[in-house]
């Protein structure tokens, strides 16, 4: 069975920076994306940031060239990154991963638990 753990989430003022991390564990085989998702009180899970094996990123238009997104391959974690922070931002963000495990699977959807980031003053 794999498991995501996210962490860095927390409370920030305005204009604040908090990094996420997510580390995947379990008997993987190869991860072919890693990503984050937002959902805030009353709306849909929509994508923050996402980063495919071949190295292609995409970011939501609301998040572009404030958060940035990375992820080390060895530790099978993915970090965000966020920059001046919004209250907009308040949400819970969480971790996914799409993944093949050991024995060799078909492409497999995983989801962290989740974690709280609030931008408040």
């Amino acid at each position: 069975q794999v498991q995501l753990v996210e962490s860095g989430g927390g409370l920030v003022q305005p204009g604040g920076s908090l990094r996420l991390s997510c580390a995947a564990s379990g008997r993987i085989f190869s991860i072919n994306a890693m990503g984050w998702y937002r959902q805030a009180p009353g709306k849909q899970r929509e994508l923050v940031a996402i980063i495919i094996s071949g190295g292609d990123i995409n970011y939501a238009d609301s998040v572009k060239d404030r958060f940035t997104i990375s992820r080390d391959n060895a530790k099978n974690t993915v970090y965000l990154q966020m920059n001046s922070l919004k209250p907009e931002d308040t949400a819970v963000y969480f971790c996914n991963a799409h993944l093949k495990e050991l024995p060799i699977t078909a492409l497999r959807n995983y989801w962290g638990q989740g974690t709280q980031v609030t931008v408040s003053s």
